[in-house]
């Protein structure tokens, strides 16, 4: 090597252990506050440790820490676990549900005078379009929802009340606030004397029909005089059949709100 190499090197090395001082002064009165002695060694070590340890740190938070899950690329090692154990879960209420629909299936068919059956009977397929169907809300409806559950708001009466707060007290039926299931053309009332007990509606095509009440669908099948049925329990021994249907929403033992 060139003597001028090696005397560069050599100052290079020199440069690198010199001594400097950085002092921190009062820019009024220049006095000294704080003085350090560096050299640029010095300098290059202490951020290469810096470096070192946000690396380290980065890889203890990626490795030990839930944060890893928002870095592309990494999921928690528990998720697989927790997606068998909600499938397990959604199996048993799905067997669950199906063993309740047969007990009120046959709770029926007992009401009916029919045979007690061990498996669910499949419905008939139906060939109405429900490519028609939409059920959008419209502005109207949004205004009547309103006005109904503001109305209902502070409603004391005893059909809403718990059953120990009614014992012994005689409610009519004009307290009880029905939702309008369906808006048409009234063609037959109500009349007990000509055994017609319901009320004949006539509406457009595929226009969905509403639960008068809150209840517990009891019902839901297909008959040969009235087609599709659907019928709900509510409180107070009440019970609305809804006849005629183009076409059944919704199963034996669902919940429904009125409207």
């Amino acid at each position: 090597m060139p003597v001028e190499e090696k005397n560069k090197k050599k100052k290079w090395i020199h440069k690198l252990r010199n001594k400097y001082r950085l002092v921190i002064m009062n820019d009024e009165t220049y006095e000294e506050r704080l003085s350090f002695r560096l050299s640029r060694l010095n300098v290059f070590v202490f951020t290469g440790a810096i470096a070192i340890l946000l690396i380290i740190l980065t890889i203890y938070i990626i490795a030990f820490t839930p944060l890893r899950e928002y870095i592309p690329g990494y999921t928690d090692v528990s998720l697989q676990k927790n997606i068998y154990d909600l499938q397990l879960r959604a199996d048993s209420l799905e067997q669950t549900c199906r063993v309740n629909d047969l007990y009120i299936h046959n709770i029926n068919n007992i009401i009916s005078g029919k045979e007690i059956v061990e498996a669910l009977p499949e419905l008939p397929e139906s060939t109405a379009n429900y490519d028609s169907i939409k059920l959008e809300r419209s502005v109207e409806d949004s205004l009547l929802r309103a006005e109904m559950e503001s109305q209902d708001q502070y409603n004391i009466a005893f059909y809403n009340e718990p059953e120990e707060l009614y014992k012994g007290k005689v409610t009519s039926i004009a307290n009880f606030n029905f939702f309008t299931p369906l808006k048409g053309i009234i063609t037959n009332n109500f009349n007990p004397a000509e055994n017609h007990y319901g009320v004949d509606i006539v509406a457009k095509r595929n226009d969905a029909i509403k639960a008068t009440l809150d209840g517990t669908v009891i019902f839901a099948d297909w008959t040969l005089e009235t087609g599709f049925i659907i019928g709900i329990q509510h409180q107070r021994n009440l019970i609305s059949v809804y006849k005629h249907n183009s076409s059944l929403l919704k199963k034996e033992g669902n919940v429904v709100k009125a409207g």
